[in-house]
């Protein structure tokens, strides 16, 4: 397992930095806050206020949550943010004013959102979130014919990127409306791959309802409209049947999992891994996977994922929500085979890669409450976990 950094803020502030080959005085200059500052913040002198630990983060690269998560800060602005998000989509189809960028400039934007909803910053896609559902919907209403294809995936993107803020969050009823959202800007992209993402995304409605049967056949009836696999298409094609394994799984189809987990696999070996339309899929993302349909068939399929994870880790390259996915999954198999030790060794490393996903995870949340229970007389450190994720 990763080996994982001690300490509170200020240490994993300095620990970021130096793993980025950074200087206090570079992090100062970059952050736009004093050197003093920051070697204060560092030592534990002082503690950030949320803008200025913001602005660090971005001079870092990460999610303010990464850095302050002994902390609740981050995940409250989270939550504070919803009002904004759904104001900002109340009236989607309704023509707005003229949007005040151009199209590039939007573009820019919504892609630097797909990379922090790969990389589970939250935070910051909230913050953003409201502003540029506005900006993009407005481009669509205001797009020429030629242009709205594109205005229409800009729309759908960025819908995608705030639904997965949303849904995390446990948000499920604005989550479900930012789904339609990407669905109706799907029909208007004119683009098969992009209407084979919103069904991908929209699965999280049956997850949220526990509408699995309904969910399955939701995408095998999408995988049946889906593109020829062939290129990026076989990527497309390959996910919904990557998540159709997991859901076959909760709806207790041992067969339809395995068989859609098949054809994945068949399809992902055909691909390099990478970010699909905004959906990380090839080989990597299918192994993760086989421990997610194997936890969500049960205890009686434990094993297939405890043996994956002794022969298999996630990689480095894979965003940061699938590997601290893959953790917090192996960690209820773990403790489902009794071995509380490694459950608890591999929900910290779930925290230490993305601990926003990790604290809003109800199966991480189970899990560290159950290991609690079963081990009262442990060191203070699962206690301090177990609270710091709202499980006692």
């Amino acid at each position: 397992m990763p080996a994982l950094p001690h300490g509170g803020v200020g240490h994993r502030i300095a620990a970021t930095r130096q793993a980025r080959r950074m200087t206090q005085a570079d992090l100062a200059r970059a952050a736009y806050v004093s050197l003093t500052m920051i070697k204060a913040i560092e030592r534990g002198a002082r503690n950030p206020s949320d803008d200025t630990l913001e602005s660090i983060a971005d001079a870092l690269g990460v999610d303010p949550s990464r850095l302050a998560a002994g902390s609740g800060r981050s995940d409250s602005r989270v939550h504070h943010a919803m009002p904004a998000i759904s104001a900002a989509i109340a009236a989607y189809d309704l023509p707005a004013d003229p949007p005040e960028r151009p199209l590039p400039y939007l573009a820019d934007d919504v892609a630097a959102l797909v990379g922090w909803r790969l990389g589970a910053q939250y935070t910051r896609i909230a913050a953003r979130a409201p502003r540029l559902l506005g900006e993009t919907l407005a481009a669509l209403h205001h797009a020429a014919d030629c242009d709205r294809p594109q205005a229409a995936r800009l729309v759908a993107t960025t819908a995608r990127a705030v639904d997965a803020v949303a849904y995390k969050s446990g948000h499920h009823d604005l989550s479900a409306r930012l789904v339609e959202l990407m669905r109706w800007a799907a029909v208007q992209s004119e683009d098969p791959v992009t209407a084979a993402t919103a069904a991908y995304v929209r699965t999280e409605t049956f997850f949220a309802a526990r509408a699995h049967a309904q969910g399955l056949r939701a995408l095998e009836l999408a995988i049946d409209a889906a593109p020829s696999p062939v290129g990026p298409a076989a990527a497309a094609r390959g996910a919904l049947h990557m998540r159709a394994a997991v859901i076959a799984a909760r709806a207790e189809d041992a067969g339809a999992a395995t068989l859609h987990l098949t054809e994945a696999r068949r399809l992902g070996d055909t691909v390099a891994e990478g970010a699909y339309d905004g959906t990380a899929f090839g080989p990597d993302s299918v192994r993760a996977h086989e421990v997610s349909v194997a936890v969500s068939l049960g205890r009686d399929h434990l094993q297939r994922a405890l043996d994956v994870a002794d022969e298999w880790t996630p990689p480095d390259h894979l965003p940061a929500e699938r590997q601290s996915g893959f953790w917090i999954e192996l960690s209820r198999a773990q403790l489902w085979a009794g071995r509380t030790d490694d459950a608890f060794e591999s929900l910290k490393v779930a925290r230490h890669i993305a601990p926003q996903h990790t604290r809003e995870h109800p199966w991480a949340r189970d899990t560290a409450g159950t290991l609690r229970r079963l081990k009262r007389s442990d060191a203070e450190t699962l206690t301090s976990f177990a609270e710091w994720i709202g499980a006692v």
